[in-house]
């Protein structure tokens, strides 16, 4: 199946963490002409070493950043997969300041790139694509998760207006709900066995995600296989919320 990316201009931002990267791999080996951005400036850079891509690096929670980066950029895609996962912590006791920064960074964040990438794409006039990288966490209750899951409750909010906004510009933006990504940062949590085997006995697939689970379905989203869907928050999450 032909996937139609070819030499097509897609921004992934969060491209120096692990599903940001295997996006990237994957969308570059579609024949996309991608440009990654991220915090972490060595990482972009050995990435761009080993896949070819573009980088550009600027700040999320900048508008001024944002904007300056975007403003020559004519691009049919958009992943927005920069993010942070904050604290684990309940209602009670949750820091505000840790929250403030949840939601300016993976909710303000979505916002100010969407912003200012989709008015170029409403100009160029040729359509295009946006997948939001949200979670399993704004789907179903998870516990620990009140700063996580408000900031990505949000960005489910911005993909359906957002496709509703930009569908007759001929734009799609659709969003995926991964479950967890066994990483080092998530194993701490995760890997315990009293979260973690409870959490996967759940799971009807019985096993963590992957970087590459994630990237699949991205990149099926901005293809043209997925030209007449919009406005979806997808679970990537083994069955997860379906039970």
């Amino acid at each position: 199946m032909d996937s139609g990316l070819t030499d097509r201009a897609i921004l992934v931002t969060g491209a120096s963490g692990g599903i940001g990267a295997a996006t990237v791999r994957l969308l570059v080996e579609e024949g996309a002409h991608v440009i990654a951005s991220g915090r972490d400036e060595a990482k972009l850079a050995e990435l761009a070493a080993q896949t070819g891509c573009d980088t550009r690096a600027f700040d999320l929670t900048s508008e001024e950043e944002v904007a300056a980066a975007l403003a020559d950029l004519e691009l049919y895609g958009l992943v927005n997969c920069g993010g942070w996962g904050g604290e684990i912590a309940t209602p009670m006791d949750t820091d505000i300041d840790v929250f403030d920064k949840v939601i300016d960074i993976n909710a303000r964040g979505t916002l100010l790139v969407t912003k200012h990438a989709s008015k170029g794409m409403v100009t160029a006039g040729k359509g295009g694509a946006i997948v939001n990288v949200s979670s399993q966490a704004s789907l179903v209750g998870l516990k620990g998760h009140i700063s996580y899951a408000s900031s990505k409750g949000a960005v489910d909010a911005m993909t359906r207006v957002a496709a509703l906004e930009l569908g007759p510009h001929g734009i799609r933006v659709n969003a995926v709900n991964p479950t967890v990504v066994m990483t080092p940062m998530s194993e701490w949590y995760w890997g315990r066995e009293d979260i973690g085997g409870p959490f996967l006995q759940t799971m009807p697939l019985r096993r963590w995600a992957t970087e590459e689970d994630c990237a699949g379905p991205i990149v099926f989203l901005l293809s043209d296989a997925a030209s007449m869907i919009s406005g979806v928050c997808l679970p990537v999450d083994g069955g997860f919320t379906a039970v």
